[in-house]
């Protein structure tokens, strides 16, 4: 959840700030030029700055996936045994 709103925080930032020197260069703005250089750089910005957030997020989802292995692993045996 705290990697997902950082990431959205970023973009949001980055767009604001893509917004903000477009203005400076010229009179108007094109919203999906705009909010296309924002996703650009908010991704390239996000794997620099939030890569000890994404490490843990990957290690949290990693722990719930070698759970939920080993409860199918084990159902899995108990199946097996209940055959025999």
């Amino acid at each position: 959840m705290v990697y997902t709103a950082l990431r959205i925080l970023l973009f949001f930032a980055s767009l604001a700030i893509v917004i903000g020197v477009w203005m400076l260069i010229a009179n108007s703005v094109p919203i999906t030029w705009a909010v296309v250089i924002a996703f650009v750089i908010s991704g390239l910005a996000s794997y620099f700055l939030l890569n000890r957030q994404r490490a843990a997020f990957a290690q949290r989802v990693q722990v719930r996936a070698d759970r939920a292995q080993a409860r199918f692993e084990e159902m899995k045996a108990r199946e097996d045994a209940d055959d025999s």
